[in-house]
């Protein structure tokens, strides 16, 4: 018998039928030639068939598991980021040694966030060069806020809830020059800026 007449019969796909039936027990009982592929005469067609739907049921079934797995995972892994998201926001940071209500339970120790920027000067000609003030105050607002959150996130490694004695360092680079048709060019200015501080576990007073 052939096995597309067979597949037409009990309404099986083709192509997978004959994956199967290459695949399996049943493959000494088929012969697959020129004219396509065909089941001896005194195979067991109903115990084939029967076999066939059992493995696409349960493919099917481990497709929906692997589906559901992923899914799983992927919610994990949002809920993770929002739960890590949210204590990060809830981290408080003083410049002082004590959070009025509350009571420090732990020390873990000194901690730092860091965070730079390059800030172009621009070409210098004939004594005139291009004011970067602006540009400047703007980095740094930028860079102290990266900092903090390194900090935040150095203190949630540690598995803290809050930061003390905050402090800033400040590190600038001078550009080197370079002549350049008569005029000289300045290579970027380099504002770095590394906010400290100890992470402590606080807990609110009764």
């Amino acid at each position: 018998m052939k096995t597309k007449d067979l597949a037409s019969h009990y309404g099986l796909n083709k192509e997978k039928f004959e994956s199967f039936l290459s695949r399996s027990n049943y493959k000494s009982q088929i012969n697959d030639g020129f004219l396509g592929m065909t089941i001896d005469d005194g195979a067991n067609v109903s115990a084939i068939v029967r076999d066939f739907k059992t493995y696409e049921d349960d493919l099917a079934a481990k497709a929906t598991r692997m589906t559901q797995e992923k899914a799983n995972e992927e919610a994990r892994l949002i809920k993770a980021a929002n739960d890590k998201k949210a204590a990060l926001a809830s981290i408080l940071i003083t410049s002082g040694f004590n959070f009025d209500g509350y009571t420090i339970t732990k020390y873990s120790g000194y901690i730092s966030g860091d965070d730079a920027i390059s800030v172009d000067r621009g070409m210098v000609i004939f004594g005139s060069g291009i004011n970067i003030k602006d540009k400047l105050m703007e980095s740094l607002v930028v860079i102290r806020r990266n900092a903090l959150a390194e900090l935040k996130e150095a203190a949630y490694a540690l598995g803290c809830n809050a930061v003390i004695g905050v402090d800033f360092d400040y590190l600038t680079m001078d550009p080197q020059t370079a002549n350049f048709n008569g005029g000289t060019i300045y290579q970027p200015y380099v504002f770095g800026v590394t906010a400290n501080g100890n992470a402590v576990i606080i807990v609110k007073n009764e």
